[in-house]
């Protein structure tokens, strides 16, 4: 285990190629899509562009992601790198090892984690603006409630995904 560890903690200080495996696996099993070649990932050259358009609209979506509260993020960006796998060896690396949505995605796929301060901020963020919304902008009862639910689901979620300690 420690030595599971100390090879995480070395690869963690390098920039992840689709080269680099970094994901713990048990017994030396299984090989993920990023470990094959492209031509092997694709198949076929058709599947590239849509894969890579697909990835571009999931990374505009992560992006509003960040600034609207009911849109989530790491979903978006986690479509976006399984799109990129399998279209585009450099947006997949760029995607990986971009110094603000890198992050969200390593923490996620090898830890199923999150860090603390995103936890806060997201939800500091969501019911700021779901109440703002249902006090100041919703005439409608229904509406209101549904409102509410959302954050309600959306905070069950949050809370529901493990706290990085960093």
């Amino acid at each position: 285990m420690a030595e599971e560890s100390c090879l995480i903690s070395q690869a963690m200080k390098q920039p992840i190629r689709s080269s680099t495996r970094v994901v713990l696996k048990r017994n030396g099993e299984g090989k993920g899509i990023a470990d094959l070649p492209l031509k092997e990932r694709t198949g076929k050259g058709l599947v590239r562009i849509p894969m890579v358009i697909a990835g571009t609209l999931f990374v505009g979506l992560g992006v509003l992601g960040i600034f609207l509260p009911l849109l989530p993020t790491t979903p978006f960006l986690l479509l976006a790198a399984a799109c990129y796998a399998r279209g585009s060896k450099r947006f997949y690396d760029w995607l990986l090892n971009n110094r603000w949505f890198g992050n969200y995605i390593r923490d996620y796929r090898e830890k199923k984690q999150v860090p603390l301060k995103v936890k806060v901020s997201s939800l500091s963020l969501l019911w700021t603006a779901i109440m703002l919304s249902a006090l100041l902008a919703v005439d409608v009862l229904l509406v209101k409630i549904v409102l509410i639910l959302v954050a309600v689901g959306v905070t069950v979620h949050i809370l529901s995904i493990g706290t990085l300690r960093r």
